[in-house]
């Protein structure tokens, strides 16, 4: 496997026989070995138990098996916030160094259960709060494989660092305010923020505000296809699930539904944001360039593009910082812990711990009619583009690690785009369509357009996305930090 293959050819190999579970897990053990000492995108690695694993799947190959279990022998790793039973969970702060948990997370079951391998655990900021990937672990945060000395995105920033440095095929994340997309884009990959309700593992449903889903992260927009189905292995655990798209119910999958061809869409587009109420906001040029003549790209494709502007919602900030600073403040943690916190995180939970329980319900209250709002303005498209992020990955040591609440804008500076579609519920994805010289130069790094849509209808997403890859072949384009 000298070639660097997508996730999908090597799921082909292992269908077909030509490599087993085996080879492929030792193949990706190796490139760990030989490229987290530089990125440090997984935490921790469990070469052992992968092996053992790798082997039982091998002893048990049958065809049946292969055909009922979309991720058989394919390697990933657990993002270092979800719970495998037996391996640390430290979510990425030194409160949690001596955490092991003793049961799996859903989705964890859910990955197993769809034939994954797991590696290990990738790396994350402190309880996933941040947009950026730093952290105060031994070691730090994940580096971004593009330049090490800027930071991969985050929360899910191990995960896009790790597949970006080609040490894992793909990852699974979760997003609660941008947390794949994120990560994607300032590592040049595709990231999937699912539609609430449609993983069910990772639903959004059983976290405040329904904002926290899981999603895919891959350097294709096959392999993000492929990792979503395995995701979405598991059964429903709730009695509300996100639409069903009428494609990926004929097609049986979200790899089959890529077989179709999207056909001429509705496309809308802004640089709208709600932060702009409260924020000055500001999108670099050449991001703004990139996004420009993605525009120019998606006209001469034959889609109808046109402007949409949302309506004016100035209560979302407040409501949104209540929301975060709740899902803060709910968080278990002794009086001693909160003296290992970093500032941001201990920011969030003690002026959460203010708000009283009528000001968080009125807060979800406010982004509930937000989340009616965005849904009625962007219901006659069948797609809504906007800027992924308002710059190229920034500088490791860019957000302020000392006051809370500057750390706070900084990061939704940063991410403008991002936080409203976990509010709306709507499914989202990051598309890396260019590159832009830094602010103060340097080398090109990522450029990615967000692309937004109906409830429930990842498969047109993905369907435009593979069209975009067609002209833009980001899936040939390499990391320089990469050997």
């Amino acid at each position: 496997m000298s070639e660097i293959l997508t996730a999908l050819q090597i799921r082909q190999m292992i269908a077909r026989g030509d490599a087993s579970a085996e080879e492929v897990t030792r193949y990706f053990l190796q490139r760990i070995e030989f490229m987290n000492p530089r990125i440090h995108a997984l935490t921790t690695v469990t070469a052992e138990a992968a092996i053992t694993r790798a082997r039982e799947l091998d002893a048990q190959r049958t065809k049946p098996s292969l055909a009922a279990a979309p991720l058989w022998g394919m390697p990933f790793a657990d993002k270092d916030l979800v719970d495998r039973a037996g391996v640390p969970t430290t979510f990425g702060s030194r409160a949690f160094l001596d955490y092991t948990p003793k049961e799996s997370a859903p989705l964890v079951c859910d990955m197993d259960a769809a034939g994954g391998i797991s590696l290990g655990k990738t790396n994350v900021p402190e309880l996933g709060f941040p947009a950026y990937a730093e952290n105060k672990l031994p070691g730090g945060g994940a580096r971004n494989p593009w330049d090490v000395t800027r930071d991969p995105g985050g929360s899910s920033g191990g995960a896009a660092a790790a597949v970006a440095a080609h040490m894992l095929p793909f990852a699974p994340g979760n997003d609660g305010g941008g947390s794949v997309r994120i990560p994607a884009a300032a590592c040049g990959l595709v990231g999937l923020k699912p539609s609430r309700g449609r993983v069910p593992g990772a639903s959004g449903i059983d976290s405040l505000a329904g904002l926290v889903v899981g999603g895919p992260v891959a350097r294709t927009v096959e392999d993000a296809a492929l990792l979503l189905d395995g995701m979405c292995h598991g059964a429903g655990r709730y009695s509300l699930r996100a639409p069903a798209n009428a494609t990926l119910v004929a097609a049986g999958s979200f790899v089959a539904a890529l077989r179709e061809n999207v056909g001429q869409l509705r496309v809308g587009w802004n640089t709208w944001s709600p932060w702009t109420s409260a924020y000055s906001i500001e999108i670099d040029p050449g991001v703004k360039q990139v996004f420009d003549g993605a525009l120019r790209t998606v006209e001469s494709l034959g889609h109808r593009v046109e402007h949409v502007e949302p309506s004016p919602f100035p209560a979302y900030v407040e409501a949104f910082r209540a929301v975060w600073m709740g899902g803060a403040a709910a968080l278990t943690l002794l009086d001693s812990a909160m003296d290992r916190l970093e500032p941001l995180t201990a920011w969030l939970i003690r002026t959460g711990k203010t708000h009283s329980a009528g000001e968080l319900a009125g807060a979800l209250a406010t982004l509930a009619r937000f989340e009616a709002s965005i849904i009625a303005d962007y219901a006659p498209y069948d797609v809504v583009l906007t800027p992924m992020l308002a710059s190229v990955a920034p500088l490791r040591g860019s957000f302020d690690q000392e006051d809370g609440e500057r750390n706070f804008v900084q990061q939704c500076q940063f991410t403008p785009f991002t936080s409203y579609l976990n509010v709306s519920g709507l499914p989202a994805i990051s598309l890396p369509v260019g590159q832009a010289t830094p602010p103060g130069g340097g080398e090109p790094l990522p450029v990615a357009v967000q692309a937004i849509g109906r409830p429930g209808d990842e498969v047109t997403l993905l369907q435009f996305g593979a069209q975009l890859q067609e002209v833009y072949r980001w899936q040939e384009r390499q990391a320089p930090e990469v050997a």
